[in-house]
This record gives C-alpha cells, structure tokens and sequence, in this order.
C-alpha cells in the first residue's frame, strides 16, 4: 500500500504533528533460532533516521533490553527515540534510565534465572535482562512443554507474570508498564499515529492507539504478520504486511513527496 493512501496517509498530512512507532524483533528484525544474533534490516537504521528529521516523534518500543537495542540501532538522529522492557528501560543522552517499579524484582528474576539454567533441555535459550528472563525454545521446538510447565510453576511461586511470545515466554514484574503505555505516553500530544509490531506483545499498544482515538488522535495499527502471528494481532490491524521487509517499505514509504 503507497503510504500516501490509505490509513498512512493521514500521518503524511502534518508530520510535525505525528508519531511513527514500532516493535523491533519481527518488524525492524528477521526472527531467527538465537535471539542474540537478530539484528535489524541493514537498511533500518538510516530508515529510522530520516523519519526522526521529519515526524514529530519516532520510537522503537521492544521487549529487548535498551542497551541491545542502542547497539543494533545506533543512529545520530537524536528524534530517535529507543524504549526497552517493555517500557521498563529507556535511552536519554547516551544513559540507560530503569524503572525503579521494577527494582524489587530483580531477585525473585535471579531466582527464575538460576531455575532455568539448572532444569532446562539443551538448545532452550535462558535470555537474563535482570529484573526480568526469557525463555527460548525455537532452536528447540520439542522443549515447548517444558518450557509452559516450567513458566507456569515458577510464576506462581514468585509473583512474576508472564508474556508470551513467539515461541518465547518472558518472567517479567507484575507491574503496571507495556509497550501501551509507553505508545500512549509518546503519541498524546500528536494528532496522528501509527504503530507496527508482530506479536501478542504488541496488542497493548493497539489497545493504545484505540484509547488514544477518544481523544482525537488518529490511530494506525499495522500488523506485521507471518504463519506464527496472532490471529487477534492481524485481525485488529488497519494495515497488514508480510514480514520485516514489507514493513520497512512501508515505513520508507512515508519518507516519499506528497
């Protein structure tokens, strides 16, 4: 879809007035078997750059840690705006800023750490962020069971919630952070809106883009699908495309002369 048509559109009319956000593993990423080694389409970067030069706000909003984030997304656009955690973690100046909400949390993570390194079948992946963990089963498809079991378990005895992603769950702090929020925070002041993501993670930012739309903003959600993406994900979207690199065209597109 050109992004001068369609529900784009409408963030190309005032650009000083929009918000260009969007997830990182999925949309700006290929998913590949070791979450280590994902990194963004060659092209992202510089993508995300002239965006900053010309809408009011871009972001990235991830579950990654922001420090992964600022490795792998390393522009001078200071409009660039990069959120880790879920929101938990952001970029300002150079300096990674956390939550102190999430601070209390950092033991009982420990302790879910420490579980899964212990307990868990070769090739499950134990991603550590410190006050929250990862488990990735991908290059191992046969340890889903396990991983479920293990996560169901370990919640309970320690309070954490859980995330589910794309054969991925996280542990993360019972409190009151998600990638909505930070979507609602960042977009308030705007007229226009949109926000791509791929996965279950990435509805509470539509929910967001929804709130946001009682209030007069002009929501887009696209949804950046494959075989894995949630069905509720690709049925809320106004637009939907086909992996990373679609999605990057799309972003592009906005950067074309009305």
């Amino acid at each position: 879809m050109p992004a001068d048509a369609g529900p784009l559109g409408v963030l190309r009319r005032d650009p000083a007035r929009a918000a260009v956000l969007t997830d990182f593993d999925g949309t700006l990423a290929p998913i590949v078997p070791d979450p280590e080694t994902a990194a963004p389409l060659p092209e992202a970067p510089r993508v995300l750059q002239a965006l900053a030069e010309r809408f009011a706000v871009v972001a990235v909003i991830s579950g990654r840690p922001v420090s992964f984030l600022a490795r792998h997304l390393a522009v001078p656009a200071p409009g660039v705006r990069l959120y880790g955690g879920y929101g938990a973690e952001w970029m300002e100046d150079g300096i990674v800023h956390v939550d102190g909400a999430v601070e209390p949390w950092v033991e009982p993570a420990r302790s879910v750490l420490a579980a899964a390194r212990a307990e868990a079948p070769p090739g499950v992946g134990i991603e550590d962020k410190g006050w929250a963990v990862t488990l990735h089963w991908r290059p191992a498809p046969e340890a889903g069971a396990w991983a479920e079991d293990f996560a169901a378990r370990w919640s309970a005895a320690t309070g954490m919630v859980l995330q589910p992603g794309r054969m991925a769950v996280e542990f993360r702090p019972p409190v009151a952070f998600d990638k909505g929020s930070v979507v609602e925070r960042l977009a308030a002041p705007c007229s226009a809106a949109c926000f791509a993501g791929d996965d279950a993670g990435d509805l509470a930012a539509f929910g967001a883009l929804d709130r946001l739309a009682l209030t007069g903003v002009h929501g887009v959600r696209v949804a950046v699908a494959d075989t894995e993406s949630p069905a509720e994900l690709v049925d809320r979207a106004d637009v939907v495309v086909e992996g990373p690199a679609e999605a990057l065209t799309l972003l592009r597109g906005l950067l074309d002369p009305m």
